[in-house]
Parts: C-alpha cells; sequence; structure tokens
C-alpha cells in the first residue's frame, strides 16, 4: 500500500531516515563515494526539506519511499528509496508507477550517481532520457533524467 507520509511528524521522519540511509549506503557503495548530501541527513533536515514524501507499506511497515516537488507541471524526484532488505520486490517500480498515475504533469526530472548501473538502468527502462551529466568532484558525477509524459 503507498500512502502520503506526514514528514513533519518526528517518528515518520525517523522512520524514513531509518531506510534512507541504509539505501544510500548502498548506492555509496555503488558508486565509490560516501559524499552523497542524504547520507548526512537528520530527522530535523528531512522535516525541513520541504518535500513531499510517499511511502510502500508491507503490513504497516514502511519498506520504501519516494520524495517529490511539485513545481508547475514538473514533478521533480528528490529521493526514491528502498530498504536494502526489500531490494528487487518491485517497491521502486510501484512507487515511481505511482507518481506517474497520480499527478497531472507534463515531466518528471530526476538525477543519481553516474556510477549506480542499477538506478540509471532503472530511469532508462522506465522511458526517462539523460539530459546532463555533472561532474562534482573526482569520484562523484550525477546524471540527470526527463521523463516527458
Amino acid at each position: 500500500m503507498i500512502k502520503e507520509i506526514k514528514i513533519s511528524n518526528r517518528k515518520n521522519a525517523e522512520k524514513v531516515l531509518n531506510i534512507q540511509i541504509p539505501s544510500y549506503k548502498v548506492e555509496a557503495e555503488i558508486i565509490g563515494s560516501c559524499e552523497i548530501p542524504p547520507l548526512k541527513d537528520t530527522v530535523d533536515t528531512l522535516q525541513q526539506c520541504g518535500e513531499t514524501f510517499f511511502g510502500y507499506y508491507t503490513n504497516e511497515e514502511l519498506c520504501g519511499a519516494i520524495s517529490i516537488k511539485v513545481e508547475n507541471d514538473e514533478v521533480d524526484i528528490h529521493r526514491l528509496i528502498v530498504h536494502p532488505s526489500h531490494f528487487r520486490k518491485g517497491i521502486a517500480q510501484r512507487l515511481l508507477n505511482f507518481l506517474e498515475s497520480n499527478f497531472e504533469v507534463k515531466t518528471i526530472k530526476v538525477a543519481t550517481g553516474s556510477k549506480n548501473a542499477p538506478a540509471v538502468s532503472f530511469y532508462i527502462k522506465n522511458g526517462f532520457e539523460n539530459i546532463q551529466k555533472v561532474t562534482v568532484n573526482e569520484q562523484l558525477s550525477l546524471t540527470f533524467f526527463e521523463k516527458k509524459l
């Protein structure tokens, strides 16, 4: 089941952070850099991020989440996270499908670490186009994707 998470609620923010940190640690290993901003998040920074969160729940357990900002007719995905114990269960796909079917927008944007092959493949498989690559430092570059609906 997918439902909105009120991130202003401290317990909800703690639950999201308990998924976010392990999820981004896996990405950090894949891309060879711990300089991923979400790894530095705290409950307080999550509560103040200004994003709208939706969670995927199995038997009341939060297994994954997506956070977005909507501006005009664009959705910007800020986080698409799944707890590593729930990888390869289709949760990220369900969250993305939920986003695409519940928001009346023309464009969805997202960025991921360029070396994060699973995420890059996921977005390409879902019809996103690589629009830009930005080098952050020697170890880290980001690939920006866009999907027109």
